[in-house]
């Protein structure tokens, strides 16, 4: 009888929802902060980007050596080793006297965060029974899902009221809380034995390079004009080549730092190649949405980020609810219906305009919030459902490092397009701008008579005009590209659910009318 069955699960769920929760949060918490960071730290805002750089690499580098990293040294003295970690590198964050220090703080705070999120979900998923986990997981969702979007509030709401370093001091309370209950509450399974004294150094080598180096790819690609620069040609090479060796080396290797085969399994890679999806369609809007309030509709940062709580209310409404349905309902039905409604109501934002109000920004993401609800909880449940316990931790560490690098796909594509979508539309709108057009005449000749009534000479009143009419073509242009790729997302979240049934009906609700 293991150790860990004596405890209440849900006190194992609150234990780990601290960690995931904390941890998540700082992926986006910092964004806001950007222009006070680089001004405290004498230092460019494009400068002060590797303060998100820096921690999503390192993040991104240990979520898939995880399980290993759990198998070898055990699960909780590792969890307990990484939330110490991320809690002192937070505090030494918040600290920093110049922007190398805090770029070397975020790394380490990177690197014991990244281990954070497969774990407590690993532990999570084995501290419940089978026919339970649809509820243990809708909790765990409720951190997974809202912190990003809590993060640039808190952000924004902690940098404007006291100082950007707080952004850093408020994770001390939660990880003290996560380290109390983990030593308290969380215990290693029995079978969890060493499996291997051989470390695969090769693989952990090749995994860094291809992982590291995609990272900063996307990362930097748009600021560096993508494949126009050496720079970003060679990340682009040394991501592929490591990658594809990193991939070689762990099929033919017999004690592998990353069991690639587990994605033999229909079930789970499918479910890996939604949640990528998932994370691609989800981050790249999350990105869209408050650029667009702020450059277009004139919100405040602080409003900014409020306008952008309605999708967390949704989800968190709707996360315990989708938790005891997986009991009832088959999950599948539950993941197509939420992809179908996330889907529409993308295309639904993709209908705004330059007069969209509150209201018209609130309801799609509040039903959004909703359709999320009913993919990510049932997703996962399905995803590991066949997994084996003793593979659980190398599953849910290759299952949420693909989620986080669709997401870093998802933002690199979107703000992309959204740059050279709004430049082409631009071009488009501004030809049919000109004197032989009446329209266009009309409206110049209205603002030059405006600017000469309020006091201007006909030659600046007409300069000023022109400048007037250039800047509603601009933000009209940058409206559509906005819709467009808005209305694109809603399209690939649809064209999602036939692929659901690919995967099997999980055989934990057989189990439900047990409970």
């Amino acid at each position: 009888m293991s150790e860990s069955r004596q405890v209440n699960p849900w006190i194992v769920a609150v234990a780990v929802m601290f960690a995931t929760f904390m941890e998540v949060l700082d992926t986006t918490v910092v964004n806001v902060s950007l222009p006070h960071i680089a001004g405290s730290l004498s230092s460019t805002v494009e400068e002060s980007t590797w303060a998100l750089t820096s921690y999503l690499v390192a993040n991104a580098i240990v979520l898939p050596l995880t399980g290993w990293l759990a198998t070898y040294f055990g699960r909780k003295r590792l969890l307990m080793a990484s939330v110490v970690g991320f809690t002192g590198a937070s505090f030494l964050c918040g600290l920093a006297p110049n922007l190398q220090t805090l770029v070397f703080f975020r790394i380490i705070q990177g690197a014991t965060g990244g281990a954070m999120q497969p774990l407590s979900q690993a532990v999570l998923l084995e501290a419940f029974p089978p026919h339970e986990r649809g509820k243990a997981m809708g909790f765990w969702g409720l951190g997974i899902v809202t912190a990003p979007i809590l993060g640039p509030v808190i952000g924004g709401w902690l940098t404007d009221t006291y100082s950007w370093r707080w952004v850093f001091y408020i994770n001390i309370p939660v990880g003290i809380a996560s380290i109390v209950m983990t030593k308290l509450f969380i215990f290693d399974p029995p079978y969890m034995k060493r499996q291997s004294e051989t470390i695969d150094y090769w693989g952990i080598g090749l995994l860094a390079l291809g992982i590291g180096a995609l990272q900063i790819m996307l990362d930097l690609g748009q600021r560096e004009d993508w494949f126009e620069s050496k720079a970003i040609l060679t990340l682009a090479v040394v991501a592929l080549v490591g990658l594809a060796a990193f991939i070689a080396r762990e099929l033919s290797t017999e004690h592998p730092v990353v069991d690639l085969r587990v994605f033999k399994i229909r079930t789970f890679a499918t479910g890996v190649f939604l949640m990528t999806t998932l994370g691609f369609v989800l981050y790249g809007s999350l990105v869209l949405l408050p650029i667009m309030l702020q450059t277009l509709l004139g919100y405040p940062p602080v409003q900014a980020g409020l306008a952008m709580a309605p999708r967390g209310i949704g989800s968190f409404l709707g996360m315990p609810a989708i938790g005891f349905l997986i009991a009832k309902v088959d999950s599948r039905k539950l993941v197509s219906a939420g992809l179908f409604a996330g889907g529409l109501t993308l295309i639904w934002l993709g209908h705004l305009t330059l007069n969209a109000g509150y209201w018209d920004i609130f309801w799609p993401q509040f039903f959004q919030g909703l359709g999320l609800s009913m993919v990510f909880v049932p997703l996962t449940t399905i995803s590991m459902d066949p997994i084996p316990k003793e593979r659980m931790g190398n599953a849910t560490s290759l299952f949420n490092l693909m989620r986080n690098l669709g997401g870093g796909v998802g933002i690199a594509m979107t703000t992309t397009m959204l740059a050279r979508r709004s430049q082409s539309t631009a071009a488009i709108l501004g030809a049919h701008v000109t004197p032989y057009d009446p329209a266009a005449r009309e409206l110049l000749d209205g603002l030059r008579g405006a600017f000469i009534g309020s006091g201007s000479d006909p030659v600046t009143a007409t300069s000023r005009a022109y400048a007037a009419v250039s800047g509603m073509v601009h933000r009209q242009a940058t409206m559509v590209a906005f819709v467009e790729i808005f209305t694109l997302l809603g399209v690939i979240f649809v064209c999602l659910v036939p692929l659901v049934f690919l995967m099997k009906r999980p055989k934990g609700k057989a189990a439900a009318p047990a409970h």
